[in-house]
Parts: structure tokens; sequence; C-alpha cells
């Protein structure tokens, strides 16, 4: 186990191999818990819904009625561009 220095703003970057072991990427959350006898707990944050939270989720953008492959794909490239 390393040591992590404080600066003077009284922050801690944590290393590459602590995030990799974490799984935790770039704008990923992580959880920082108090413990006794001045310890913490690091934890990475993982998402909470499920796989059924998405099921209809562009139902309202459609009109009801269902894309074809071409629309997906035009939306998913427009996310990965920024321009959703």
């Amino acid at each position: 186990m390393g040591t992590l220095t404080v600066t003077a703003k009284g922050q801690v970057t944590l290393r590459k191999d602590l995030l990799e072991h974490l799984g935790v990427h770039p704008g990923d959350k992580i959880s920082i818990e108090k413990l006794p006898g001045g310890r913490v707990e690091v934890k990475a944050v993982r998402p909470t819904g499920k796989i059924s939270d998405a099921f209809g989720f562009l139902k309202g953008k459609t009109n009801g009625r269902s894309l074809s492959i071409g629309e997906v794909n035009e939306i998913i490239a427009d996310g990965w561009a920024g321009k959703r």
C-alpha cells in the first residue's frame, strides 16, 4: 500500500492503479464513508436502476411509433457527436 499527499487545498489525488482497482473512469463517482478510528472506506458508485427502466424512454419522442434501425443509428451517432 502506498501513501498519498494532501495538497494545500486539502485535496488528494488517487493513483491510476487505485482507480482501476475500483473500476472507475473519468466522470464516474466514488463514495467515501467515515469509519471509526480515523479510517475511511472508498467505493465506486454503481447505478442502481434496472434495465427495465430504459424500456420505452424514447416512446414519448416518437409519437408511439417504433423506430427503424436507421433512426436508432442516427440517434446513437448524434449522441456520440454530442448533439443530444
